[in-house]
């Protein structure tokens, strides 16, 4: 019966290293600047656990190989080694800071340094159960909003108040983002009433919009398409409904876009 269970975790443990050593690489296709550092600490997290792992089932394995009781009769008890613990402990734990050291130079690259000047800004706000998208127009500044304004049945889901001149050119779309490809954007996330996840898998974008707070990332996107937007907060009974689309286009199709949908 040993022999049995050991075979079959090995067995489990080799189906599952084939899973990543065939190249069958669990991420989408990359087409963000920012992007390749989140995969490289993405690999490097899976090496290293993926190394652990692989030991700690072949020496499982061993064991219950090894040491399964082929007598009837009562268990032995072991207090094991204080000094081999101590050591795995402290390595253990070396590597785990090593790696939040190296993934925190690489999150604060992406949220906490400025974007550049001339980055397009562009402000997205959640709600149950939509992405209202906002571009500030010609005149480059966001417009007023009035919470007491808010009408989505009138078309004014953000609450734009008219009476401000820099209002009235703000374009504002739902579940649908534009952006220009290989121009930096920096994003404002929003939300109108519970916590939603701004999730772009091809972007390795995913940055929560809280009620209450303003959000800020930037990042550019390199390659022309379609990518999907999903909400990773589950926001209510209708959360799949979340869905939008992010389209990278050239900056030529960008401008005719916005005009298309100027008020």
């Amino acid at each position: 019966m040993g022999a049995t269970v050991a075979i079959l975790i090995w067995a489990v443990t080799a189906a599952t290293l084939w899973m990543f050593l065939s190249g069958r690489w669990p991420m989408p296709e990359l087409i963000s600047l920012h992007g390749q550092g989140w995969d490289s600490q993405y690999l490097m997290t899976i090496i290293i656990v993926g190394i652990a792992f692989t030991l700690a089932q072949i020496g499982l394995g061993w064991c219950v190989f090894k040491f399964t009781d082929k007598k009837p009769g009562p268990a032995t008890y072991t207090e094991g080694s204080a000094k081999v613990e101590t050591t795995w402990t402290l390595i253990t734990a070396a590597v785990f800071v090593m790696l939040g050291i190296t993934g925190q130079r690489v999150w604060a690259h992406f949220h906490l340094t400025d974007p550049p000047r001339d980055a397009l800004m562009i402000e997205v706000t959640g709600q149950q159960f939509a992405w209202n998208v906002r571009y500030p127009g010609p005149d480059g500044v966001f417009g007023r909003t009035d919470v007491k304004l808010v009408d989505d049945a009138a078309g004014n889901p953000l609450g734009l108040d008219d009476k401000d001149p820099a209002a009235r050119d703000d374009v504002v779309t739902q579940n649908q983002v534009a952006v220009p490809v290989n121009r930096p954007i920096r994003l404002i996330l929003k939300s109108k009433d519970v916590t939603h996840n701004f999730f772009v898998p091809h972007a390795r974008m995913k940055q929560d919009a809280v009620p209450g707070l303003a959000t800020f990332m930037h990042f550019t996107l390199t390659k022309p398409g379609k990518y999907e937007v999903a909400c990773a907060e589950l926001c209510g009974q209708l959360h799949w409904q979340m869905k939008a689309f992010i389209n990278v286009m050239s900056d030529e199709e960008f401008q005719n876009w916005l005009k298309e949908r100027a008020p």
